[in-house]
């Protein structure tokens, strides 16, 4: 594990239940921002930065410089606000994602009729990873894991010695994440979950994207990979991937869907970059019907 300490500072959207995370190198200063979250009021189609503007708060109250502006997927839940914070803040920071955003891109473009011209590759990200693809922040090491199962561009990061899962783990009383989107499996993800057990010492800090609080305790977000080993509802040792496909989907199958997913998607595959303005100059996002 590396020499120099990492600074984690998470922080709660309540309205979505998402983790972000500006996370930073204090020796030089250097930082990243994880999973980032722009307000949207679903009944009024309005948006607004107060939870991001929290990250910024953050960064200066610190003075740290910030390089990444990390994305674990696609999310269905939330809007990014990536551009916003490159755009605002910081135009020198890379916005990145795991290399199988295009699959994801590619599912969705015609469910929400992106067009033809709509690109698939992933272009609209600064950076995609690679599959264990070596990274640094500051003089902290750092390699993205993918996790794929939720969905196929799901990444951890892997940043000295804390992991930063994505929708993959919860925390050890909430389980996993669902499987029952477009190119999710369960059995995938079993797989990403069990590489995470082998590879990474149980000390390894857990850092996970969503807590939903289940039977009313407080938000939460740290754990560790030895206690997800231990305690995770759905994945501990002794559960093998029969048994786990079994409970995943039946869980699924009572699931609905994300409140947001729909304008949540049409964002994130674009990076986090709102729609053009039609020309009335408004923006709009679009809902299919009877589609999802």
């Amino acid at each position: 594990m590396n020499a120099n300490p990492l600074r984690v500072h998470p922080f709660h959207h309540a309205g979505t239940g998402s983790w972000s995370y500006v996370v930073a190198d204090p020796a030089g200063g250097e930082a990243a921002i994880i999973d980032p979250v722009l307000d949207f009021d679903m009944a009024s189609g309005r948006t607004a930065t107060t939870s991001a503007q929290a990250l910024v708060d953050c960064v200066g109250a610190h003075g740290y410089r910030v390089r990444w502006l990390l994305e674990t997927h696609a999310h269905a839940d939330h809007l990014s606000a990536a551009q916003w914070l490159k755009g605002a803040h910081w135009p020198q920071a890379r916005v990145a994602i795991g290399e199988g955003i295009g699959l994801v891109q590619a599912r969705f473009r015609d469910v929400f009729d992106l067009g033809a011209d709509f690109p698939v590759d992933g272009s609209q990200f600064d950076h995609l990873f690679a599959a264990d693809e070596a990274f640094a922040l500051g003089g902290i090491s750092c390699r993205t894991l993918p996790v794929p199962g939720h969905t196929s561009d799901s990444s951890a990061y892997l940043i000295g010695d804390a992991l930063f899962t994505g929708d993959s783990l919860f925390m050890p009383d909430a389980g996993t994440a669902r499987c029952d989107f477009p190119g999710g499996s369960a059995g995938t993800l079993y797989r990403s979950i069990r590489r995470l057990f082998d590879e990474l010492p149980d000390t390894t800090r857990v850092f996970v994207c969503h807590d939903y609080c289940p039977n009313g305790r407080e938000a939460a977000c740290e754990t560790t990979i030895g206690a997800q080993k231990r305690d995770n509802i759905h994945v501990r040792e002794g559960i093998d991937e029969a048994t786990f496909v079994s409970l995943r989907e039946a869980r699924d199958a009572t699931l609905a869907l994300p409140a947001l997913i729909i304008p949540s998607v049409q964002v994130n595959l674009r990076a986090g970059a709102l729609p053009a303005p039609r020309e009335n100059g408004i923006r709009y996002l679009d809902y299919p019907l009877d589609t999802l």
